[in-house]
């Protein structure tokens, strides 16, 4: 049966060194059973895995949790885990930028489109361009 406890803290450690323990003791005293599915699964399931490399893990959190734009704690963790598995302050910071470009246009562009739908119902509804 596979370890997946030994395979979590092992990983845990390795993105995110001492301040990992320290969540997963502050996890224990809160909340054990989340502190189990967080080692376990997310730790030793999800980050276990080897297709990408703990770098681009990270970069995908970060990316993620920056787009969500209410997760601050989070991504405070992850920035961390980030700088812990060798991403450096620049590529972290073009992430966060290229996001939040992202972002800005895809919420600007749903207005747009909206303005586009009004005034071509006008044009329909009154015949006027």
């Amino acid at each position: 049966m596979t370890d997946y406890a030994t395979i979590g803290r092992k990983k845990l450690l390795e993105i995110d060194g001492e301040a990992g323990v320290r969540v997963e003791e502050t996890l224990n005293t809160i909340c054990p059973d989340l502190a189990r599915y967080l080692i376990e699964y997310s730790f030793g399931e999800i980050y276990a895995r080897e297709i990408l490399d703990n770098r681009t893990k990270e970069q995908a959190v970060v990316a993620a949790l920056t787009a969500m734009g209410t997760a601050a704690p989070q991504l405070k963790v992850h920035i961390h885990a980030a700088l812990h598995v060798g991403c450096t302050p620049e590529e972290i910071r073009e992430i966060i930028s290229q996001v939040k470009l992202l972002m800005s246009l895809s919420i600007g562009g749903g207005g747009l489109s909206v303005l586009t739908l009004i005034l071509t119902l006008i044009v329909l509804v009154t015949g006027n361009k």
